[in-house]
């Protein structure tokens, strides 16, 4: 008689130094997932959490040029030291290389720095952390959901149909693997002109449509704003530059969400 082989069972090891780890996800490149990390981890801070914000991104690390930090993280006792800016505890694997060198690792090594990251960096009393994660569903993503603790992912795509179908498959995993998931977010999601005419240009409701079909919260749209990216390439995010822009206030509104949902 065959045997049936036992399912493997993974150990999640929360991150020390924090109450929640919070995953930033998107299935898809390009749909602006570091830039809604960045402003929400701001957003949280601004709430009155104490944040830290953890770029998973190995090959792609966006946190050095969104926070404007050129400086490499110090070291005590066998553990990095976040580095701290716009009082958030910040770390990235852009922190340890140049920009101009290609992240040319295979699966272990990847899997090696995320466990670096996760385990070795002296965090400090936090609420949250928030990790930037690397688009798609690989080695990276199954390391954080397989092995550390994560209390939620919120999963940002745009509306346009080849975006949606990556997504369907980050829900699918981080189900597979028993990691809520808070919601899903709908990044630039419309511009409005001079004319004040909204301009639908990667479609519309397809983000709604898919939280519907999969049972998830819809967390809102983020419209395009120039700013945004106009703040971000200067290193100093909308959410700490404008406090009183309208996509400030989106992100404002969201934090006040999950600050409640969690530490209430």
């Amino acid at each position: 008689m065959k045997q049936v082989k036992p399912t493997k069972k993974f150990i999640k090891n929360p991150i020390q130094g924090t109450k929640f780890t919070i995953a930033i996800s998107s299935a898809k490149g390009g749909v602006g997932k570091s830039t809604f990390a960045t402003n929400f981890a701001l957003a949280l801070k601004k709430s009155g959490c104490k944040v830290g914000l953890l770029d998973a991104d190995i090959y792609g690390p966006s946190l050095p040029k969104l926070f404007s930090i050129n400086e490499k993280p110090k070291s005590e006792e066998g553990k990095l030291i976040p580095i701290n800016k716009f009082e958030i505890q910040c770390m990235s694997i852009g922190f340890l290389t140049d920009e101009q060198t290609p992240m040319i690792w295979r699966g272990p090594m990847v899997t090696s720095a995320i466990k670096t990251f996760t385990q070795k960096v002296d965090w400090k009393d936090l609420d949250f952390i928030i990790v930037d994660m690397p688009p798609g569903t690989g080695d990276t993503q199954l390391t954080f959901a397989q092995e550390i603790k994560l209390d939620g992912a919120i999963i940002v795509s745009t509306p346009q149909e080849i975006a949606l179908q990556d997504v369907k498959r980050g829900i699918r995993m981080f189900d597979k693997l028993k990691t809520k998931i808070i919601g899903l977010v709908d990044n630039m999601s419309f511009f409005k002109g001079d004319d004040g005419k909204k301009y639908d240009i990667f479609g519309t409701g397809g983000v709604k449509k898919t939280a519907l079909e999969f049972d998830k919260e819809f967390l809102g749209e983020i419209p395009i704003y120039p700013e945004i990216g106009k703040y971000g390439d200067q290193g100093r995010p909308i959410v700490e530059a404008l406090p009183d822009h309208e996509a400030t206030k989106i992100y404002t509104l969201l934090a006040a969400k999950i600050k409640k949902e969690y530490l209430s």
